[in-house]
């Protein structure tokens, strides 16, 4: 702990970490506010899922596209014209009642998201020396994480109180809020993007990086099958305010794991702690689909959500020693497009799975998806040698 305090002390990281963190609630927020507002209007856990997925399906499939403007126009401009459109389209979605609208405008939500995480990450290494990168990919994850708390924990209460429409209210002012603060920081006035190196591969040229892609394909598809069949499963208990609370509990977990990640292990390169990392991530899962919604689902979920957390920083490095020259934003802004398309997919599918089949028939699929992304990762591991060594310039 007393690492990080130094570090947010001898570094430009809290006001980076202030200004992002009411975008970062707000993202925390939407997916379980649309879920409720889609499910409140219909009655229907298989459209409200489905709008979920459209929602993520529709601003998945444009992330690479405002990663790809990020690393041509700079930070600045993207942020300042995605930030309010978006915060307008959740307040064109809280006032809609009609199932059809809601479903288009889940949609134009979708392609309004503007590039928060994608624009934060690049910053890292503008602010802080190679050897800290580690330590602040686990703050900056630890902040996410938080917000992932506080989030669901307030959209759930605001969804299910007398006054739902306050949910994504708040939403759209933390959204506004947060990016604006975010598009008006120095930091990011002076952020230039790379300069492409000619004789490196393009992205998907890669190895590596058409391996992350596969293992994200997995890993997105599990994460997006679980997000509605959490909610499900509560709401079929008639419990649906253990969604939150199991929410929190694992997203508390992460913000651990990212804490241990960023301290623990240093001597270990990035590959060799995701390799190890996701032996015990995947042994973690192996019981969700038998929990029950209290506290077995709480414990398993807590224990996946350390390895989570873990995980997240040690990819986040691995990305970053795979990436050719000039896509600091676009590399992951791809990746995430892959992960988060696949998510869509399974949220869409999951509310119709957790109607038809049952809610833990879902957990098994998530837990099978994790699986195949270790097999993906241990199989494929010699096209991401590139991030068995500690240092950018080792050689």
């Amino acid at each position: 702990m007393r690492e990080y305090l130094l570090f947010l002390k001898t570094t430009g990281a809290k006001s980076l970490l202030i200004a992002a963190f009411p975008a970062r609630f707000a993202y925390g927020m939407i997916g379980l506010g649309l879920y409720f507002k889609v499910y409140h209007e219909t009655q229907s856990i298989a459209t409200a899922g489905f709008a979920a997925g459209a929602n993520g399906i529709a601003g998945s499939l444009t992330t690479g596209v405002r990663a790809a403007l990020l690393d041509k126009y700079g930070l600045k401009w993207p942020i300042r014209f995605f930030v309010p459109a978006y915060a307008a389209s959740i307040l064109l979605v809280n006032a809609t009642h009609d199932k059809t609208l809601l479903l288009l405008f889940a949609i134009l939500l979708g392609l309004c998201a503007p590039p928060i995480n994608l624009s934060v990450r690049p910053l890292w290494r503008s602010i802080v020396p190679q050897e800290k990168l580690r330590t602040a990919y686990a703050i900056d994850s630890t902040s996410m994480e938080i917000a992932a708390i506080l989030g669901p924990l307030a959209v759930t209460a605001l969804a299910l109180s007398q006054h739902p429409a306050l949910a994504l209210t708040l939403c759209s002012f933390s959204l506004l809020s947060g990016g604006l603060s975010i598009s008006f920081l120095e930091v990011v006035g002076r952020w230039i993007p790379e300069v492409k190196n000619p004789s490196e591969k393009k992205l998907f040229r890669i190895p590596g990086i058409r391996l992350l892609a596969l293992e994200g394909l997995f890993i997105g598809l599990g994460t997006g099958i679980f997000s509605i069949a959490l909610p499900a499963f509560t709401t079929i208990a008639h419990v649906p305010k253990m969604t939150s609370i199991i929410l929190g509990v694992q997203s508390s977990t992460m913000i651990f794991g990212s804490l241990v990640a960023g301290t623990v292990g240093k001597h270990w390169t990035p590959l060799q702690a995701f390799k190890r990392n996701y032996i015990f991530w995947t042994l973690a899962t192996l019981p969700l689909a038998f929990t029950t919604p209290g506290w077995s689902l709480m414990l398993v979920g807590g224990v996946m959500g350390f390895f989570v957390g873990a995980q997240q920083v040690f990819y986040l490095e691995i990305l970053e020693f795979i990436r050719p020259k000039g896509a600091a934003a676009s590399a992951l802004g791809w990746m995430w497009m892959i992960e988060g398309s696949a998510g869509a997919v399974g949220s869409a599918i999951a509310g119709t799975l957790s109607e038809s089949v049952g809610p833990q028939f879902c957990f098994a699929l998530s837990t099978a998806c994790v699986v195949v992304g270790a097999f993906i990762t241990f199989g494929g591991q010699r096209y991401l040698q590139k991030a068995n060594k500690k240092s950018l310039t080792e050689g």
